[in-house]
């Protein structure tokens, strides 16, 4: 990659092994098809491929083809926020430490949540929590959730939360917490508590930067193709995104992500050369951009910051 200094390697912030994703309802036949069509020509629009091209290559461990595929495009590392289970996820990061870590993402809702979080941390070595917000059917707020809150807030653990439209075309538009703003009395009660709000809050983005404006442990994840800007009932764009956040709440609480999923897409390689043009157009400095790209996310995550060449042979210059 040119768009970055030499030396800096991009930590992507939000990944995805394949997981068990709920059943909510008995989907009807036309909305079925519907979603298809709609699936159909987001395919053909973003160049995505429909099938494998290379028996051998579906055969591989997964692991190992996610490995190439930050290899292929320069990615240093890559935080998947989902798997078949909890243990599932940490075998599978656990054959590259240096490249993947991973979040636990159990229902909140489970009676041994709390208790579950806390294996996941301190035996599998996950270093988050994922949450849906629109398939949790419980108000974030509720008491039988605070043990869950409390362990993450001892912790300093960050929390990912799913909010807005979820799924494809017949998926979720209304639920209890839909709205980023259901983890306001929590996010406010828990300061300590880093919430990542992803796809710049997917339909709610308006909702997104109150929630940032009022908390300052609100940080917004940049990820996915964010498509839901052209079903808003005021113009917006990926530029229009990066430029709101960052005026709003600076660098500092920016953090990439693809939203990266399976094969054969792969990598999401486009979304950052998206997002990397619209910083260098909006005249970020090259800090900003290093900490948007990676650095954010590593310190949330306690793990060393990736340095440019040229910042590190200035400190081997001072030092001898």
């Amino acid at each position: 990659m040119n768009v970055f200094r030499p030396g800096f390697n991009v930590f992507d912030i939000h990944g995805h092994l394949p997981y068990n994703y709920p059943k909510l309802y008995d989907q009807h036949e036309k909305i079925t098809q519907y979603a298809s069509e709609r699936s159909e020509r987001m395919r053909l629009t973003w160049d995505l491929p429909a099938e494998e091209a290379d028996d051998a290559q579906a055969s591989r461990p997964l692991v190992e083809r996610w490995k190439d595929e930050l290899d292929r495009y320069g990615i240093g590392g890559l935080n998947f926020l989902t798997g078949w289970s909890n243990e599932e996820l940490a075998v599978q990061i656990a054959a590259y430490p240096n490249r993947f870590t991973g979040f636990a993402s159990h229902p909140i809702e489970r009676p041994d949540a709390a208790e579950e979080l806390r294996r996941a941390v301190d035996e599998l070595g996950l270093r988050g929590y994922k949450l849906f917000g629109p398939l949790t059917p419980v108000p974030f707020d509720d008491e039988a959730l605070t043990p869950v809150w409390k362990i993450l807030a001892e912790r300093g653990l960050p929390v990912l939360i799913h909010f807005g439209l979820l799924g494809h075309a017949g998926g979720i538009v209304s639920h209890l917490n839909i709205n980023p703003l259901a983890i306001f009395n929590v996010a406010r009660r828990y300061p300590d508590i880093p919430f990542i709000i992803p796809h710049f809050g997917c339909g709610y983005f308006q909702e997104l930067l109150h929630l940032c404006w009022s908390c300052p442990n609100i940080y917004v994840d940049t990820s996915g193709s964010n498509q839901w800007v052209r079903w808003m009932p005021y113009e917006l764009t990926l530029e229009t995104l990066f430029r709101k956040t960052y005026e709003l709440i600076g660098p500092e609480r920016i953090l990439f992500g693809t939203d990266s999923l399976g094969f054969p897409r792969g990598y999401n390689y486009r979304y950052l050369q998206d997002q990397a043009r619209v910083a260098r157009d909006l005249r970020f400095s090259d800090p900003e951009i290093e900490a948007i790209f990676g650095n954010n996310a590593r310190k949330l995550l306690r793990l060393e910051p990736s340095i440019p060449q040229s910042e590190t042979e200035s400190k081997e210059i001072v030092r001898s």
